[in-house]
């Protein structure tokens, strides 16, 4: 079982990535090299697709260590204390 400060901390480092990379993504989009012209209008480039790349697997890393977090904490609220 992993120990209750190692689950806060996977707690916190999955809250920090749910909240920042969502902002990170809106500023992407909103770079002129993200797009051949005008946003949302043109054709995405290589910038806008790595970057989603980049976000989207450290939105997904980010989930998954959240939940491992709050299971790893509600197993030790279920366990009898030692």
């Amino acid at each position: 079982m992993i120990s209750k400060l190692s689950a806060r901390m996977l707690v916190v480092a999955g809250l920090f990535n749910v909240v920042i990379w969502p902002r990170f993504a809106k500023a992407i989009v909103d770079d002129d090299r993200a797009w051949a012209g005008e946003a949302w209008s043109s054709t995405p480039q290589a910038f806008f697709w790595v970057h989603a790349v980049l976000i989207g697997t450290a939105m997904t890393l980010g989930v998954i260590v959240l939940v491992i977090g709050v299971r790893s904490l509600l197993a030790h609220r279920r366990s009898p204390s030692a």
